[in-house]
């Protein structure tokens, strides 16, 4: 299996999907972000100075993934038709559990605009809070469904 961002010489291009066929496409990403106990406290009780933690992460990840070919090079701007991003407050990490879900009707897939969503909203419960824990972990970001397209359906 070969790179399909490098073209015979080496060189990074942008992948031609003019030829792929229009089709519905979906992808679902994960992460988390661990904390001190003291810190999920204060995102679950509400007391983040900077506001609403999960509601401000929420809207970030969604104009993350709206923003996502502007973020990584070689990524096509895409008719993105949905976006949808679940934070989940686990006291067993302690921390946020990020999902993502973007979807489109078009040429390429839009696992990129999944995983933006979810390192987009990731970013935005750090900054709220590193205020009172800079020691925050962001982790396990990855794809976990992928759907649409020649390449068919995947499951993480």
């Amino acid at each position: 299996m070969s790179l399909t961002h490098f073209d015979a010489k080496g060189d990074a291009h942008m992948v031609d999907v003019s030829d792929k066929e229009v089709t519905a496409r979906i992808a679902t990403a994960e992460g988390y972000v661990s904390m001190a106990p003291a810190t999920y406290d204060i995102i679950a009780e509400g007391r983040a100075k900077k506001g609403d933690v999960l509601s401000v992460a929420r809207l970030a990840g969604i104009m993350g993934a709206k923003k996502t070919p502007d973020l990584i090079p070689l990524c096509h701007p895409l008719p993105v038709t949905r976006v949808a991003v679940d934070l989940t407050l686990d006291p067993d990490l302690p921390g946020v559990r990020i999902t993502a879900t973007v979807k489109t009707t078009g040429q390429t897939g839009v696992e990129m605009e999944a995983l933006t969503a979810v390192s987009t909203a990731a970013l935005t419960v750090y900054d709220m809070t590193k205020a009172v824990d800079k020691a925050m972990q962001i982790g396990g970001i990855r794809v976990t469904l992928k759907d649409g397209g020649k390449s068919g359906r995947y499951e993480a």
